[in-house]
């Protein structure tokens, strides 16, 4: 693993633990967030160890495909695709701290961690 391929995991570890924090403190949306970023990253490191080069997107569908990411991994990006963007905006009635329970959230930190064990044994 280079030098840059190692500091993505790192990070993707460090924001799966924040998600996980998060949970812990009740707040759900933050852990959904976290989680999605622990995905993005993991996923990333796997793209620069495959092209050797970062590809800059937020999109988990698109940089999984790109990893050659088993079926169940780009459903579980498409899911947390979504909690991306809702954990981060209000809608025209509710707020993101409004939107994600307590369910919400762990399901985003099971996926995010399915991502991660498969993205980790591709590098």
């Amino acid at each position: 693993m280079n030098g840059e391929t190692s500091l993505w995991k790192k990070q993707a570890e460090e924001d799966l633990k924040t998600a996980e924090t998060n949970l812990k403190q009740k707040i759900y949306y933050a852990a959904a967030f976290f989680a999605h970023q622990s995905a993005e990253k993991i996923l990333k490191a796997v793209c620069i160890k495959k092209f050797k080069e970062l590809i800059k997107v937020h999109d988990l569908v698109f940089l999984a495909r790109k990893a050659d990411a088993t079926g169940e991994i780009v459903n579980g990006c498409r899911f947390l695709n979504k909690a991306y963007i809702e954990a981060r905006y209000p809608s025209d009635i509710r707020t993101p701290s409004d939107v994600f329970s307590k369910e919400d959230a762990e399901k985003c930190i099971s996926i995010a961690k399915g991502v991660y064990q498969w993205a980790e044994a591709k590098l």
